[in-house]
């Protein structure tokens, strides 16, 4: 960070505090800071009115006129929060690396419950009608607001890092609780434990530490789905939307094939149930080069070769065609000798009224 000397009306002495102060903070100060250090009210006025501080949040004051790092927003937020708000949810992720970062998204906090702070929409660039420096245009996008979140728990899903944030399996948690609905619950958790290296019986212990106030059950069976190999939000929507949902027996997943002297693994592998099917869930990450292309093709050929019937979908079909691939994947079980009930409603729907 750099050295940043102040000016009021009156020329004030530099003082070491406060530039320790600014320095940790990446150049950020509330005005409660500022009153600290002997700073009145009426020069913190003076300094946003001359152009050369910014006000960015209620109470929160950048000592430079020019545009904010990812660093400064992240403090002005923190500092906006109060001393004990920590960055969560969709910020919290995008610092764990578990989300691309929206640098047009409010920042998260949590603060604990009971605390009084809240929320503050966007803020934008004013020119002080004193000003005689350039300074980015007026209305610009200063910054982007702050979202604050409450939690019984805020001591126990803290990870002290320099700018406070929730813990990589709180925030994969905070995130899937805040969707609307279980099923946008499970796919969030799904997709970001599946994507990262949070090892599953880390999140299933912090919801047994941490109750979610909602969707406990959708949760946990997600995450079951993921301990038993599901590796992708698509392997958890056909485990799911057309599997359990259908009736179909539950399939082992990531099961092993040696191709060419490698070991490849099948998507889904109905063996266990007597019949030699296996399903191949066709994700877009699959035509990423034609060596994975040629990898798939001698797995099918090995497949074939051994006898294997072998059905494959994308995420086309099984989100929004699930009781058309389940009726496909039943007969080919059916043909092997499998039976059992299918307790969608949709199908039985389909078949009343189509007199099937």
């Amino acid at each position: 960070m750099r050295t940043v000397a102040f000016m009021t009306t009156a020329t004030i002495d530099f003082r070491p505090d406060f530039q320790t102060v600014l320095d940790y903070q990446h150049g950020l100060v509330t005005a409660r800071q500022l009153r600290g250090l002997g700073i009145s009210t009426r020069q913190i006025q003076h300094m946003v009115e001359s152009g050369q501080w910014s006000a960015v949040l209620h109470g929160v004051y950048a000592v430079t006129n020019g545009p904010l790092d990812r660093p400064m927003t992240l403090w002005a937020a923190l500092l906006f929060g109060g001393s004990r708000a920590i960055l969560s949810h969709r910020t919290a992720a995008e610092e764990w690396g578990l989300m691309p970062i929206d640098p047009d998204g409010p920042i998260h906090v949590t603060v604990p419950y009971g605390l009084s702070a809240e929320p503050q929409g966007p803020t934008y660039r004013k020119v002080g009608r004193r000003s005689d420096r350039p300074v980015p245009r007026e209305g610009d996008l200063l910054h982007p607001g702050v979202v604050v979140h409450r939690s019984r728990a805020h001591a126990h899903i803290l990870v002290p890092t320099l700018q406070p944030r929730t813990s990589r399996a709180d925030t994969v948690v905070d995130l899937a609780v805040a969707e609307p609905s279980a099923v946008a619950a499970a796919r969030v958790l799904v997709s970001l434990v599946t994507g990262s290296d949070i090892p599953v019986h880390e999140v299933l212990r912090r919801i047994e530490q941490r109750p979610p106030r909602r969707y406990r059950k959708a949760l946990t069976d997600a995450l079951t789905f993921v301990s038993g190999g599901v590796q992708s939000i698509l392997e958890h929507r056909y485990a799911v939307d057309v599997e359990l949902a259908h009736g179909l027996p539950a399939a082992r997943r990531q099961s092993p094939v040696l191709v060419d002297g490698r070991t490849l693994y099948e998507d889904v592998d109905y063996s266990d149930s007597g019949v030699p099917l296996l399903v191949r869930l066709d994700g877009l990450r699959y035509h990423s080069s034609p060596s994975v292309a040629l990898r798939d093709r001698r797995r099918g050929n090995a497949a074939e070769l051994a006898g294997r019937a072998t059905l494959v979908y994308g995420w086309e079909e099984v989100t929004r065609r699930s009781c058309e691939v389940a009726a496909e994947v039943r007969t080919v079980l059916e043909r092997g000798g499998w039976s059992g009930p299918n307790p969608c409603p949709r199908c039985r729907e389909y078949l009343l009224t189509s007199g099937g």
